[in-house]
C-alpha cells in the first residue's frame, strides 16, 4: 500500500487488518456453506432454494475478494491457510449434516444474521476513521441484508406450502 493511503486511516491499521481477516474467514465459510448447501439440499422447493443458495455463494465469494483486496491495500496479508479460518472466524462453519430444506435455510439465515451484526459493528468502527473500508462494508452489509430477506421469504413460502400441503 502507498504510504499516504495507510496514513489516512484514522485507526490502528493492525487492528483493522485483524477485523478484516476475521471477515475474510467468515466470507470463505459462508461461500462454502452456501455452495455445499445448494448441492445437497433436499425437500420441497429444493430447486428454488438451491438456485438462491448458489447466487448467494457467488456474492459471498465476491465479498471475500473485496475484503482480501482491502487487506492487501492496507499492507496486510490475507489469511492464507484454510485451516486457520477456524481460528480467525467469528462464526465458524455450520456443516449441512441435515440436508432438509428448512434446516439449510435456518442455518444460512443464522449465518446472515451474524454477518449483518459483524458488518454493522465494522461499519460503526470505520465510519469516521477509514472511509474506504467503510464504503466497502456498506456494500457488503447491503447484500447481507438482502440475503437474509431472500432466505426468510423462501422459508415463509416453504412453511405455507407445508402447512397447506
Amino acid at each position: 500500500m502507498g504510504t499516504r493511503g495507510r496514513e489516512i486511516v484514522g485507526m490502528d491499521v493492525d487492528e483493522l487488518l485483524k477485523l478484516l481477516n476475521r471477515a475474510l474467514a467468515d466470507e470463505w465459510f459462508a461461500y462454502y456453506q452456501y455452495w455445499l448447501g445448494a448441492k445437497v439440499v433436499k425437500g420441497p422447493m429444493k430447486d428454488a432454494v438451491a438456485a438462491e443458495l448458489l447466487q448467494h455463494a457467488i456474492e459471498e465469494l465476491a465479498h471475500a475478494d473485496l475484503v482480501a483486496n482491502r487487506i492487501i491495500q492496507l499492507g496486510g496479508k490475507p489469511v492464507n491457510e484454510p485451516k486457520k479460518w477456524y481460528e480467525w472466524s467469528g462464526r465458524g462453519y455450520l456443516q449441512p449434516d441435515d440436508e432438509y430444506v428448512k434446516t439449510i435455510l435456518d442455518q444460512n439465515i443464522e449465518g446472515e444474521r451474524c454477518a449483518i451484526s459483524y458488518y454493522n459493528d465494522l461499519m460503526k468502527k470505520t465510519k469516521d476513521t477509514d472511509i474506504i473500508t467503510y464504503n466497502m462494508v456498506i456494500t457488503i452489509l447491503n447484500q447481507e441484508v438482502e440475503h437474509e430477506e431472500d432466505l426468510q421469504a423462501l422459508l415463509e413460502d416453504l412453511e405455507l406450502m407445508v402447512k397447506r400441503g
